[in-house]
């Protein structure tokens, strides 16, 4: 009777749990197998298989001259989207959970950017940082700031700050609803007794308000350093065209390995995947340990 019991729990749990498994298979353990399977082989542009590499795909990988740039490129552009944004998405947060007219409004005007899809607010600042007709650089000119438009995609110079504004844009919303949405779990109680204790608003925000938003803004870098990090639009949209790799990140550099370089390299393309996923692994690893160990000594 009992093992009758047990079975019909485990179909009952299957039956509600299989759509759900098959959808983890499907879109991340089959994949992961594959690509993990790809870097030790040798194809061809296609996709056929020509034979066994063993790990000279990895030591081609990472013995690549330009892999140190794309690395620092990488630390660059999630570092500075990510610490930016929550900076500016702390002061939003601030701003919108206070009653003001037309706050509906202003709360409507930033979920836009996050509504829209990435290639197409990427492409609409391509257009914006257009050399010749672009409206950044006509503004600039008018207003005096500059006394010749600005190459902000084509000089190298200027081209990671270009695309690290565009990924502050884009991630703006999603953070400041995140900090929002912990800044009304916290109970204004506390508040009122700080008020009452003659702290000021500086010692609130500093020690309440900080310390109780720490689990969404620990959310919020870690989802964001995992979509800035993988986020493919913004940078081929706006660096694709451009020769090298001077401006590339590792997701952009794996895809121009394989079907835009010299090399047309699938098998070494596939290793800086799996490069790739222990990257933000580790990066994600290590940002949560630090912010465990930072909780520790504060309690």
């Amino acid at each position: 009777m009992r093992r009758n019991v047990g079975t019909a729990s485990l179909r009952e749990s299957l039956l509600w749990l299989g759509p759900a498994l098959v959808l983890i298979f499907g879109i991340v353990i089959y994949p992961a197998v594959t690509l993990v399977r790809t870097s030790f082989g040798t194809y061809s542009i296609t996709g056929r298989l020509k034979g066994d590499a063993g790990i000279q795909n990895y030591v081609n990988f990472l013995t690549s001259p330009d892999l140190g740039r794309v690395i620092g490129n990488t630390a660059l552009w999630v570092v500075a989207v990510v610490l930016v944004t929550i900076v500016i998405s702390l002061g939003l947060a601030q701003f919108l959970s206070k009653e003001f007219a037309g706050r509906r409004y202003v709360r409507w005007a930033v979920i836009v950017p996050w509504a829209a899809a990435l290639v197409m607010s990427s492409q609409l600042f391509k257009l914006m940082y257009d050399y010749y007709h672009g409206i950044i650089n006509e503004v600039l000119l008018k207003l005096g700031i500059i006394s010749s438009p600005v190459d902000w995609l084509g000089n190298s110079s200027f081209t990671m700050f270009s695309m690290i504004v565009v990924g502050i844009f884009v991630s703006l919303p999603f953070t400041t609803y995140l900090l929002v949405a912990g800044l009304s779990a916290i109970p204004t109680d506390i508040y009122e007794a700080a008020r009452i204790d003659g702290a000021r608003a500086w010692q609130v925000y500093r020690r309440i308000t900080l310390p109780l938003l720490r689990p969404a803004i620990l959310i919020g870098v870690v989802l964001n350093m995992i979509y800035v990090f993988n986020s493919f639009p913004i940078i081929w949209i706006l660096n694709g065209s451009n020769p090298g790799f001077g401006n590339d990140t590792m997701i952009t550099y794996m895809y121009k390995l394989a079907f835009k370089s010299g090399q047309h390299d699938v098998g070494m393309a596939a290793a800086a995947g799996v490069f790739n996923v222990l990257f933000i692994l580790v990066a994600v690893g290590i940002y949560m340990r630090f912010a465990n160990w930072r909780e520790g000594v504060q309690s």
